[in-house]
């Protein structure tokens, strides 16, 4: 039985609902943040299903501040303070630099980058409050590390990039309140965030193209699935990890570990 509440956010879909079910699963109270209210309802429906102590579900933008404020403030009041939180809610946006609508930087980097600081300040103030440490995770990718080889990568990488820098400092920051901050580092993953931005008539057919470059870009040769990915974050968030912090664990089929030159 998991002692803490779980709080998700971006758990509507992907990475975010594979951490919340397997939280479920090992008896945690858990609370999907979704800014899709619906897909909140239903993952945390699922969590109950899956073993869940408590499960509630919160609408939350996390790109505004009330927003998460009064996310949080809903979770306290009905689950409780959470000792564990996963900020993982995140958008892509992909295209040249010179093309790049402003309005849609700005978008990116509001959800990646100020979500995170949003997401994690509120997590923070809490568990200071309470003085019983805790565990926050922040997803990063390896963007934030190299280039990415489909090009028009600079919004997200870029908040990526934010987000692994945050993640160091915080972790130094909240280390004597014994509260560990990490970030997980998820490559090629079969989600629905895999085609984002792919026009919906040609997702299956990018879909086959992204698993057959896998199969021979990545070392492992195959996409990443949703669950071992959370299998990552959940021992990142649990006491099995409790020397842990400031750190990034990289979950990616060994791509970042490749050269891009092959002799």
């Amino acid at each position: 039985m998991w002692a803490e509440t779980v709080a998700v956010t971006g758990a509507g879909s992907g990475i975010g609902r594979a951490v919340l079910l397997a939280a479920a699963a090992r008896g945690a109270r858990v609370a999907a943040l979704d800014v899709d209210e619906a897909a909140a309802s239903a993952a945390a429906l699922a969590a109950l299903e899956l073993g869940a102590s408590e499960a509630v579900p919160v609408a939350c933008d996390v790109s505004s501040e009330p927003s998460v404020v009064t996310a949080f403030d809903a979770v306290a009041a009905a689950v409780g303070d959470p000792g564990a939180v996963f900020a993982n809610a995140g958008i892509e946006v992909n295209a040249p630099v010179h093309s790049f609508p402003v309005s849609s930087w700005e978008r990116v980097v509001a959800v990646n980058l100020v979500g995170v600081f949003l997401t994690c300040r509120e997590a923070l103030r809490r568990l200071v409050a309470t003085g019983r440490g805790g565990s926050v995770v922040c997803t990063s990718s390896p963007a934030a590390f190299v280039g990415h080889s489909g090009g028009g990568n600079s919004a997200y990488a870029a908040s990526k990039g934010g987000v692994s820098a945050f993640v160091r400092s915080a972790a130094l920051d909240y280390a004597p309140h014994g509260i560990r901050v990490n970030a997980v580092v998820p490559g090629a993953t079969d989600t629905a965030m895999l085609t984002a931005g792919v026009a919906s008539g040609a997702r299956d057919a990018e879909l086959d193209r992204i698993r057959a470059a896998a199969t021979t870009q990545i070392p492992l040769g195959r996409l990443g699935r949703p669950d071992e990915v959370a299998a990552a974050v959940l021992w990142l968030l649990s006491e099995e990890s409790s020397y842990v912090t400031g750190s990034h664990l990289v979950c990616d089929g060994g791509l970042m570990a490749k050269s891009a030159n092959d002799f």
